[in-house]
């Protein structure tokens, strides 16, 4: 897809995964990008990623559950990019496997914290930059546990739902305000989330979580970056609001 060439983007949780692969596709349309990611590590290898395809990237370690952290990411691309054209709110945590009962409070009040509370406080240091530069769009990692309930993962069903009332509410708030936000909404997709998760390790498992799936498999990192270009591309200037399903069939059933 087209249309990105100088913009510049924001994407969180650009280590690895979903944001890995949402850096390189931006960078492969012409934009440049600015990395925010706990493991600078990662963040940094996905520059150099982009960097080797021809592309422009920045890294900044953050941690979304601390605003001053993400207060200092927006400045950051403000500073190094100029302006803040698009935003991918992708950094998140995965689910625990505990039932509710026995789920830690610790492990409730840091998957919100990250899973949650980290959207909100991009969006509301992104939405400002975008104002003073008359506009732009945000996209939301949400995910299909945002639609629906899953057995063992409660902190993380409800942040997931939560992303997605954040996302209806800042559109409504912003759409004559020249900014748009949307949300994609991904099935199991096959990254680094999922091997800590235990499930890609487990072929009998990765199986199982497959066949959840109408397509019968998991997605691609790809699959879902393309997704993330789309709504923030012109092609979608009449979309805002929006939950993007991308589960390969998962909540068709």
């Amino acid at each position: 897809m087209d249309g990105f060439h100088d913009k510049a983007v924001l994407i969180t949780g650009g280590g690895g995964g979903i944001g890995r692969a949402t850096a390189l596709a931006f960078a492969h349309a012409g934009a440049r990008v600015m990395l925010g990611d706990v493991d600078i590590a990662a963040a940094e290898e996905t520059a150099r990623l982009v960097t080797a395809a021809g592309g422009e990237a920045h890294v900044l370690q953050c941690d979304v559950a601390e605003p001053a952290q993400v207060e200092a990411l927006v400045q950051t691309t403000l500073d190094r990019l100029g302006r803040l054209d698009c935003a991918v709110n992708n950094a998140g945590i995965e689910a625990s496997q505990e039932g509710l009962a026995r789920l830690p409070l610790a492990t409730w009040e840091r998957t919100l914290a990250v899973n949650l509370s980290g959207v909100f406080y991009c969006m509301r240091a992104e939405i400002t930059a975008m104002r003073a530069s008359g506009g732009g769009a945000i996209v939301n990692m949400a995910s299909a546990l945002g639609l629906v309930g899953f057995v063992g993962a409660a902190a993380y069903v409800a942040a997931k739902h939560g992303v997605i009332g954040l996302t209806k509410t800042a559109a409504l708030e912003y759409a004559t305000r020249g900014i748009r936000v949307n949300a994609v909404c991904p099935g199991f997709i096959a990254t680094p989330m999922l091997d800590r998760a235990g499930v890609t390790a487990d072929p009998e498992r990765t199986a199982m979580i497959a066949e959840l799936h109408a397509m019968r498999r998991l997605g691609r990192p790809e699959e879902i970056a393309g997704a993330v270009l789309y709504l923030c591309s012109d092609a979608a200037s009449f979309v805002t609001g929006e939950a993007l399903v991308a589960d390969g069939g998962y909540t068709a059933r």
